[in-house]
């Protein structure tokens, strides 16, 4: 066995419904940000939905520090797993692993399409990536929701244990993604080899990557368009699930059409 072999990491999947194969991919929040998301497209395909390393109290090794290297992970979780033609979303730095498992892919078929939900991942000169660990608890909900203070949570009234374990979360995320921040500085140039179809579905009132930063990243790839949901953020799925799902539903479905 390799120092480093990929193919041994240890994954944390969460597995439901039956169909279609749909593989969902969470942000810096953790599992529980894209569960909307898991438990709607369960309801009509199989839905994996890894925990990404060092996520949630799973196992990341010291060498584990890169979304390369979470592409590669999930890349060949599909290749275990036998799964081709594999509809791909990924919320935020979810959104990025998506990317980059796009370009790993291109050519070879496990990935049908690709669903980016106000993803980061790419460098858009005067569009900057806003700088979340830098922010405190208020501003991170005035810049991620439309209505932040229906999403505000003050830490105070936050129980011990679940401070602890967003804080292990944020180091995870500053290992995989904090350097150079949430970005790959090559990786806007490498999108014209993703073929595939790709959706993005954007909050209008999103801070942390803004629409016009969504128009330029979708834009990049040869099939690409880009959807806005009014009155949301950076995770519309949770602020809108009803006019988020409008738009990835038929987006999933055409896969099917397309076979």
């Amino acid at each position: 066995m390799a120092a480093h072999d990929i193919t041994r990491i240890p994954l944390t999947v969460r597995r439901l419904g039956a169909g279609r194969p749909v593989l969902v991919l969470h942000g810096g929040g953790g599992p529980a940000s894209v569960a909307p998301i898991v438990e709607h497209l369960g309801r009509r395909h199989e839905v994996l939905a890894p925990t990404i390393p060092g996520w949630d109290g799973t196992e990341r090794p010291d060498w584990f520090r890169s979304i390369d290297d979470v592409a590669f992970a999930f890349i060949d979780l599909l290749r275990r797993e036998s799964l081709e033609d594999v509809v791909v979303v990924g919320s935020s730095i979810g959104g990025w692993i998506a990317a980059a498992m796009g370009g790993l892919d291109a050519d070879r078929g496990r990935i049908a399409r690709l669903a980016l939900v106000d993803a980061v991942g790419v460098d858009v000169p005067g569009e900057p990536i806003r700088d979340v660990f830098a922010l405190d608890a208020r501003g991170i909900a005035d810049h991620s929701f439309h209505d932040g203070d229906r999403y505000f949570v003050d830490p105070a009234t936050v129980p011990a244990e679940r401070q602890a374990a967003q804080r292990a979360n944020m180091t995870a995320m500053r290992a995989v993604a904090g350097d150079p921040y949430m970005h790959d500085p090559a990786l806007l140039q490498r999108l014209g080899r993703i073929t595939v179809p790709v959706l993005g579905i954007w909050g209008a009132s999103d801070r942390i990557v803004t629409p016009e930063y969504g128009r330029q990243y979708l834009a990049a790839f040869p099939n690409g368009r880009l959807e806005v949901v009014p009155r949301a953020g950076h995770l519309p799925h949770l602020e809108r699930p009803d006019a988020t799902f409008a738009i990835l539903d038929p987006f999933v479905e055409e896969a099917d059409r397309a076979q």
